[in-house]
């Protein structure tokens, strides 16, 4: 084989983040995602001498790659799940019971782990969009394949012609697993909500009274945001509810721990998320990361992930993006 050279990595690490949200959709977790996508600059860095322009573009033959990685990653793989398709008969005042294992969860990620910063606008929309909780959950209700021809139709916008190539497949094979797809998504589809938007004064508004009550530890004004309907887990646990007046229950419970908390907004899924920090012996410190889901001005579902010392290691570390950190990752890697 050819000796690579630091040009090749330094022409394979601008696809790293694009690359992390075509995994993460893939696989449901963030840490799975970070492993299939450095697993993927590292066979492409070690065969770069194999690569023909001709035949594709880099990024084209970075995705197939990728998506082998994946498929292998599945192989074996349970399919990962929200918690209210797991258990939705828990009872407020019942325990949270035993953690279930890391791997039957879909897990959350870093909006700026899997959204490039150079993404148009509308792109923005879209990703976010296809980065929330309930969506990834119900792609993984979909074969690999399917899954990652959905995503690249649909999510990306790749055209059939080039997920074909990609995929060594042809159109007509293409637009069959994509009409598949769709038609089991619709079976399993998420609840309606929206991505995080910044620019909308409604929403803004809709988070702030939220926050405010929360941290007030106001009960009332706080179930007076939630939709009828909605819904609260915690994972690790396959608690959950489903009900407005069950999730007051839940908080009007002195075990619930929400005395005190306070609510440090940070950036995931594509959708509000914050940080539920409680007071210490060295002040306030991170417990649990919460995810809601709103919709029509309304929050119609709260996922709260209390493994935060687990996440805080993907929210906090970054492969550096200077001249010789994505040199140094692959080739350290591949040693």
């Amino acid at each position: 084989m050819a000796p690579t050279s630091t040009s090749d990595a330094e022409r394979l690490e601008p696809f790293r983040v694009e690359l992390t949200g075509f995994c993460y959709r893939m696989l449901g977790s963030g840490f799975e995602a970070e492993d299939a996508v450095q697993e993927t600059l590292v066979r492409a860095w070690r065969s770069f001498d194999r690569y023909d322009g001709r035949r594709g573009s880099l990024r084209t033959w970075l995705y197939s790659i990728a998506t082998n990685v994946c498929v292998d990653m599945l192989r074996s793989a349970q399919r990962r799940a929200l918690t209210m398709e797991l258990d939705p008969t828990a009872q407020a005042g019942g325990g949270l019971g035993p953690p279930v294992p890391e791997r039957a969860w879909v897990l959350p990620v870093p909006d700026d782990l899997v959204v490039p910063v150079d993404a148009s606008p509308e792109s923005v929309v879209l990703q976010r969009e296809s980065l929330r909780l309930a969506f990834v959950a119900a792609l993984q209700h979909l074969p690999p394949r399917q899954r990652a021809v959905l995503i690249l139709r649909d999510v990306l916008c790749w055209r059939a012609d080039e997920v074909a190539q990609l995929l060594d497949s042809s159109v007509a094979s293409v637009t069959s697993a994509l009409q598949r797809a769709r038609a089991t998504l619709r079976t399993a589809a998420p609840d309606p909500g929206e991505p995080l938007r910044p620019s909308d004064s409604r929403q803004r508004d809709l988070l702030t009274r939220y926050c405010t009550a929360f941290e007030q530890h106001d009960v009332s004004a706080l179930v007076a945001l939630l939709r009828e309907d909605a819904t609260m887990s915690m994972p690790p646990f396959r608690w959950s509810l489903r009900g407005r007046e069950h999730i007051r229950t839940a908080l009007l419970d002195p075990r619930s721990g929400c005395a005190g908390a306070r609510l440090l907004p940070t950036a995931a899924n594509g959708s509000p998320a914050f940080w539920q920090t409680r007071p210490g012996s060295t002040g306030h410190a991170p417990f649990a990361l919460v995810l809601l889901d709103v919709l029509d001005g309304q929050v119609t579902g709260i996922t709260t992930y209390l493994d935060a010392d687990r996440l805080l290691t993907l929210f906090r570390q970054r492969p550096s993006r200077d001249t010789h950190g994505p040199v140094a990752r692959v080739g350290q890697a591949r040693r």
